[in-house]
């Protein structure tokens, strides 16, 4: 046991049982003093008065009496304070053995595959696949049958003996884990107890018959031999079919529209599971909240889908004279040069037959994808289809479409939606590296997939711009930088509400609010006010996603780490700093897979400042911030105060104090992080002027999230008026 936590732990009891007797005492003093003699008679309480003398005035006598008291209470209330202001003088090493909150990061070793700088190394690698895919939609049954060819590029410096697979649509077999392990109609849930999954027809390695062993959403192959490392490459043929749920665990399924069926379509064929230096294969198992974690590679996708429908998917369509009809061509090829929304397919067009292209069965559309992580689509024909395009400086361009039904009401201003999030992003971090993006209204509340994303809402203009910046912003975490969205689902979810919350700025609140700076109190306040539910928020945010508990997904992953990156962008390093820091880790990883030390040590020697107490405090540990004004004292020449902070938990920031005279002037100071290096409790000397202070804030601003905010006020006692 720590006995110097015993300490602080019982100088704490003791401070609170002082200041119970004190307040009993001052009762009892009050109270002895209510109950005086019996009530004597006028003549009585004057009888034996001195001539010419004024009677004596028991409100006088109980007045002094209590301020006596007072001051007694007061007395032992400072000792108290004092008391335990020596217990917090000292930092602990608790709650960790021989280090505190300011030591070196237990980080894995630096090497050339990843640097200490927090980069890839010369010697880094990372796997391939690139896959052919051709499948088939049969909208009477909801099915999908398909084949593919995976050619799987083994960069690795180890052979491999097997290979692993995923096998995602398996989670929608009604004995799945996933099915058993999420709540019954929560988000991610099979619901309905829908009964799916893969028949797998075949597999085939190198043209040769092999098995699938599977478990339940990964399969694993074992090879005749070993597949060569540094380059050796493996074929792999995969036929296979399933079931489309209604609802896909919010990654899939189908909504009914009023002029028909909406096709989401995601997370939809077997793929190799990720293979990197870190983890070997990658086997985590889908059961749903966790996402997903992919290599690279390019896509060339043929879906056949009835004639009536337009389909949308990753990638550039590389046949629009065979699957639109002549009007939809021009208006697709005027929407490529225009910034402005023009529509392909209205309301008033669908089901027109002079909108089809003649002829019977369906039709196939045909896609091709490079440098992405996985495949998406959707197919509808109920869905009214729009878009614009933006041009970059070197003529490149961006094919930005919308595809909803037509109740949806918002979603005409959908396209302009998206246009606007991708110029911005690509204007603050890094630019858009992808040739078209899509925003499909369908079952899926919020889901992202390269260049393709699924939004649900369909009639608030806040709630569409909301979903759209997200949901697109995914494309720079995880799409552009890799990473490993089921174990650090804070990578990509909490890195992507950090650059949303400039979005919506730079969209809405500057020009419509007025506001100067993003709103970041929400986050802070929501972070404060769970983090004081003990008993909700229990877990550090650096955990898998699917362990952590479900109610507080957001509460962690998203928000809390979106506050941690903007306050450490605004309040600790400065936009400067942290910028240049940012966008290096950005572009060194972009295409690439950091994990969390890699980030760390990036942003660290970008912004040459020493994090190892913001990462624990905010990513590693589940800590609160409490930082409180002890004492202020006027220095005898009546020039100074001297500002006792405290800081009363184990998480450390920068103190922000503001001085309040009676004339209305107002001073500010930061103190650095650094005053808790040794102690918990810091002196300051701020000068007055000789001016009297009315108040001394602590966060003014409400830039920490700090856990009680009662104690970071202080005014001057009142005066005793002596009447």
């Amino acid at each position: 046991m720590n006995c110097s936590l015993v300490y602080r732990t019982l100088g704490a009891f003791i401070y609170r049982i002082v200041l119970v007797v004190a307040g009993l005492c001052l009762f009892a003093m009050t109270s002895e003093m209510g109950q005086a003699a019996p009530q004597e008679t006028p003549a009585e309480a004057t009888k034996d008065a001195p001539q010419n003398q004024e009677p004596t005035d028991s409100k006088e006598a109980d007045k002094k009496a209590r301020n006596n008291a007072a001051r007694e209470a007061a007395r032992n209330s400072q000792a108290a304070l004092e008391s335990e202001l020596a217990n917090l003088r000292e930092r602990e090493m608790a709650p960790r053995k021989d280090e505190n909150i300011f030591s070196p990061l237990d980080l894995p070793a630096p090497s050339s595959v990843r640097t200490v700088m927090g980069l890839p190394g010369p010697d880094y690698w990372q796997q391939r696949a690139d896959y052919q895919i051709e499948a088939t939609l049969d909208a009477e049954k909801d099915a999908i049958q398909a084949t593919s060819k995976i050619t799987y590029t083994n960069n690795s410096p180890h052979p491999l003996p097997f290979l692993w697979m995923t096998l995602e649509q398996n989670l929608f077999h009604e004995d799945s884990d996933g099915s058993k392990f999420t709540p019954p109609g929560s988000r991610f849930n099979n619901r309905a107890g829908f009964n799916g999954g893969y028949k797998i027809d075949f597999v085939k390695v190198n043209g040769r018959d092999l098995q699938l062993h599977v478990f339940d959403t990964i399969g694993r192959i074992d090879l005749e031999t070993p597949l060569a490392p540094k380059g050796g490459k493996a074929t792999i043929e995969v036929s296979w079919s399933f079931n489309i749920p209604d609802y896909g665990a919010d990654r899939l399924g189908i909504s009914e529209s009023k002029k028909g069926k909406v096709y989401e379509l995601a997370q939809w064929f077997p793929a190799i599971c990720k293979f990197d230096d870190v983890n070997g294969w990658n086997t985590m198992p889908y059961l749903g909240q966790g996402e997903f974690y992919t290599d690279y590679g390019s896509y060339e996708v043929k879906l056949s889908a009835p004639r009536t429908h337009v389909v949308c998917a990753t990638g550039e369509l590389l046949n629009p004279q065979q699957v639109l009809s002549p009007t939809q061509l021009d208006r697709w090829n005027s929407a490529k040069k225009s910034k402005e929304t023009v529509v392909i397919r209205g309301a008033e067009d669908i089901g027109k037959p002079e909108m089809l292209i003649p002829g019977e069965g369906n039709l196939t559309w045909h896609f091709k994808a490079d440098q992405v992580r996985t495949f998406a689509w959707t197919s509808s024909a109920a869905t009214i289809w729009d878009a614009a395009s933006i041009k970059w400086e070197d003529d490149q361009t961006v094919f930005v479409q919308s595809v909803y039904p037509e109740e949806s009401s918002a979603w005409t201003e959908s396209t302009q939606m998206l246009r606007h999030s991708i110029l911005h992003y690509s204007d603050m971090w890094f630019r858009y590296p992808y040739p078209t993006a899509i925003n499909v209204n369908g079952i899926c509340g919020g889901m992202e997939y390269p260049m393709i994303i699924f939004c649900g809402s369909d009639r608030d203009r806040g709630g569409l711009h909301g979903v759209t910046s997200h949901e697109i912003g995914h494309t720079w975490f995880p799409m552009v930088v890799n990473t490993d969205e089921r174990r650090y689902p804070w990578m990509d979810e909490g890195f992507n509400t950090f650059i949303n919350n400039y979005d919506r700025f730079d969209l809405y609140e500057r020009d419509v609010l007025g506001k100067e700076l993003p709103e970041q109190t929400v986050e802070r306040r929501r972070v404060r006010r769970d983090r004081r539910r003990g008993a909700l928020v229990s877990q550090p945010l650096n955990l898998p996603a699917d362990q952590i508990k479900p109610q507080l997904l957001g509460r962690l992953a998203y928000f809390k780490t979106g506050s941690a990156m903007q306050t450490l962008r605004e309040t600790v390093l400065g936009t400067e700093r942290f910028d240049a820091a940012f966008r290096l880790y950005i572009k060194a990883w972009a295409f690439k897979s950091p994990q969390p030390a890699d980030f760390f040590r990036c942003m660290e020697n970008a912004s040459g400042a020493n994090l190892a107490w913001y990462w624990r405090g905010w990513f590693m540990e589940d800590i609160l911030l409490d930082q409180a004004i002890a004492t202020v004292d006027v220095t005898r020449d009546k020039k100074n105060i001297r500002v006792q902070v405290s800081n009363r938990e184990e998480m450390v920031m920068p103190v922000f104090l503001e001085v309040e005279f009676e004339d209305g002037s107002i001073t500010s100071t930061k103190l650095p992080v650094y005053v808790w290096h040794y102690t918990n409790v810091w002196s300051t000397q701020l000068p007055t002027e000789g001016k009297k202070v009315v108040r001394v804030t602590l966060d003014p601003e409400i830039r920490m999230p700090d856990a009680d905010r009662s104690n970071n006020t202080w005014t001057p006692p009142e005066e005793n008026s002596g009447s």
